[in-house]
């Protein structure tokens, strides 16, 4: 029997949405229970319009910007909604999981270097490509090991811990509003000494929950 959104929306066993993104893209979503829309058809908007952010800002023009910033953020929430559609309408799988989690790193990590390429002709010059490589490889660490990390925790609990209704990821939407007000020179020096910080803890975090297991399986 094919589901319908009413369906869904009757489904107890649902965990709850743990942030106003997530509550919203779960409202967005419902009407596409039933449709044939699966979460990798959103996974792959999702993946078309960040790899699409990411062109647009690396041209480092005005009209650039303003494209990449709408992108993003349509991005951004697509993250979102994949996950949430995969819930509603229990379609959860591992393959999309991986393929989600997969376009999350691509994305997330590659928006950086696409900002350093733009900036290339602002006052940091060429050494904006670096900086913004240096946080890409940053990002993929903090990513990598954060996702293995939460494997190991094997609880649920996240590796960084949100409040109030947001999350780490949140943060990201507002890359779009720093691309539109061309402020991402200062942003990227940041974004890359912030998330080298961030990788050294979350590493640091992981040797240690390792060693624990260790110690743990061998008592």
């Amino acid at each position: 029997m094919i589901p319908t959104p009413s369906d869904a929306a009757a489904r107890t066993d649902i965990p709850p949405a743990t942030t106003w993104t997530h509550k919203l893209a779960r409202i967005l979503v419902l009407p596409l229970v039933g449709t044939g829309v699966t979460p990798n058809h959103l996974t792959t908007l999702r993946l078309v319009t960040g790899l699409g952010a990411c062109a647009a800002v690396a041209l480092g023009t005005p009209a650039g910007n303003a494209w990449a910033g709408g992108l993003w953020l349509l991005s951004a929430f697509l993250d979102r909604a994949d996950g949430e559609l995969a819930r509603v309408g229990d379609m959860m799988s591992p393959g999309g999981h991986a393929y989600d989690y997969a376009s999350d790193v691509i994305v997330n990590a590659l928006i950086f270097l696409a900002v350093g390429i733009g900036l290339r002709h602002s006052w940091l010059g060429m050494a904006a490509i670096p900086i913004g490589l240096a946080a890409t490889a940053s990002m993929l660490v903090c990513w990598v090991t954060g996702e293995v990390y939460q494997k190991l925790l094997g609880s649920g609990q996240k590796a960084y811990a949100g409040r109030w209704g947001f999350d780490l990821d949140d943060g990201l939407y507002l890359l779009a509003i720093l691309i539109w007000l061309n402020l991402m020179s200062y942003i990227l020096i940041a974004a890359a000494a912030v998330s080298g910080v961030m990788a050294v803890v979350i590493v640091v975090r992981l040797l240690r929950l390792r060693s624990k297991r260790k110690l743990e399986a061998l008592a």
